[in-house]
């Protein structure tokens, strides 16, 4: 009966539930077509160190990193941090998004008192990752009459420490530039690479990847979002735009993706 009353569910969710694969679920469940990927790639793209592991077995450069588990004590995390990565490092969730409850630790007495403090944060799992300084970077993917179109790179320049949320929240704290300033050979790298996490994941119908660039060219693989945001002004409507896609064309896209998921893709 729910399936009668909805044609397709148009997902513009964050975070925990809405893009770790629970929502993907149920819709399938439902047998309601929905935008975005299967259950599988959302799982996969919401926990990074699931993601990372798939990265680092297809060779693709990704920061190094260590788990925080409840169950390890903070002395054993600290003492894995200094033997495997040294400093500065990034703290971060496991999942998660937007850069909340996330910091950088430039010694083992910053590292402790920001693990000290993510126990009162809502996440039970976190990960600290050898800090890779560069320039941010996204690149979207979307399908466009059944064939994945790669859209231009999106570069940020911030003062602050790292993208944060309050740099992605901010316009007076970033400038952005789309297409991308930096050489083609960087930019080409990481539209490349993108497209292999697409393949990497199986992801389906919209994608964004994130990176850092260096200053040797160095291309750093951080993140996928199998569910980008899709505000007129956020980084997916951006790069559409960029690549002559007008916002209402590129939702009309996004929608008609529900309905070219293969079946039975997880």
């Amino acid at each position: 009966m729910l399936r009668e009353r909805i044609d397709v569910a148009l997902l513009g969710l964050h975070g925990l539930d809405g893009e770790d694969g629970k929502v993907q679920g149920a819709l399938e469940t439902a047998g309601i077509p929905y935008t975005g990927s299967g259950v599988m790639a959302s799982a996969i793209g919401m926990h990074k160190p699931t993601f990372k592991t798939l990265a680092t077995r297809e060779c693709i450069d990704t920061p190094r990193w260590v788990m925080v588990h409840p169950t390890v004590t903070l002395e054993s995390t600290l003492s894995a941090v200094r033997n495997t990565l040294g400093y500065p490092v990034f703290l971060k969730p496991s999942s998660g998004g937007g850069s909340l409850a996330a910091g950088i630790a430039r010694h083992e007495d910053e590292l402790r008192e920001l693990l000290t403090g993510v126990r009162k944060q809502p996440y039970a799992e976190y990960m600290i990752e050898e800090y890779v300084k560069g320039i941010p970077c996204t690149v979207g993917l979307v399908e466009v009459d059944g064939h994945m179109h790669t859209l231009p790179v999106h570069q940020v320049e911030t003062e602050r420490e790292f993208y944060d949320y309050t740099a992605k929240h901010d316009p007076t704290q970033r400038v952005e530039h789309c297409p991308a300033i930096l050489p083609p050979p960087v930019t080409e790298s990481m539209q490349y690479l993108a497209r292999r996490v697409l393949n990497m994941i199986g992801a389906h119908g919209v994608l964004r990847v994130d990176f850092l660039a260096a200053a040797n060219g160095r291309v750093t693989l951080l993140e996928a979002n199998t569910l980008p945001g899709l505000s007129r002004r956020g980084n997916l409507a951006t790069m559409a735009k960029a690549a002559g896609i007008p916002y209402p064309t590129l939702v009309q896209h996004i929608v008609m993706t529900a309905f070219t998921k293969p079946p039975y893709l997880p």
